[in-house]
């Protein structure tokens, strides 16, 4: 099914500054029963976000609102563990569109692309300036640009990132794997009519 196309997204973040954050973390295992893409929001971070009683931490970051946002600017290692897809909806289904670190387990990076969120990953040094500058201004507006592949700051500091060109056109349109064959569908029949 087509998703949103994704050209540029101006929005504010939320840090979330731990490293190693694996995929049971993300959508803890007791939650993977149900087989559609719908509700695993709800139980993002399950386990960080609300206490045994289901009221929510109120040190935890998502549960601070002066955190907002369409990002989510999370620590190296980010996505490792299980290769639950599941990880990916929930992250999804919450509203983020993006997620920056400076590294990303390979299964959950396709899993996100798979599923119109776009990981981005930087260096550790720009990692850290995003960080800084979250802490600084929560308010502060992130800016990230798919067709020049750039992350830029309010203050101008930028850098670049890198993402499958096949991905990129998936995203760009809308497409899902089925979307794409189909925005091909002349050219096949030309290429079968002369054969």
């Amino acid at each position: 099914m087509a998703k949103e196309k994704f050209t540029t997204l101006k929005s504010q973040a939320v840090p979330l500054p731990i490293e190693n954050i694996d995929t049971d973390q993300i959508i803890p295992a007791r939650f993977l029963k149900a087989t559609t893409r719908d509700g695993f929001g709800e139980n993002l971070f399950r386990d960080w976000r609300f206490n045994n009683d289901d009221s929510p931490k109120a040190d935890f970051v998502l549960n601070d609102k002066k955190y907002s946002g369409q990002i989510l600017v999370a620590g190296k290692n980010f996505g490792c563990g299980s290769s639950r897809e599941h990880a990916a909806w929930a992250i999804a289904d919450y509203g983020f569109r993006v997620v920056i670190s400076s590294f990303f387990a390979d299964i959950f990076k396709n899993n996100a692309l798979n599923n119109a969120t776009l990981p981005i990953q930087v260096s550790d040094e720009f990692l850290k300036k995003i960080f800084a500058t979250i802490e600084k201004d929560a308010k502060t507006v992130i800016t990230v640009d798919l067709e020049s592949q750039k992350v830029t700051l309010a203050d101008g500091s930028s850098e670049s990132f890198d993402i499958n060109p096949y991905k990129k056109t998936c995203l760009t349109n809308g497409y899902d794997d089925i979307d794409y064959l189909l925005s091909l569908r002349d050219e096949i029949r030309s290429f079968e009519l002369t054969r």
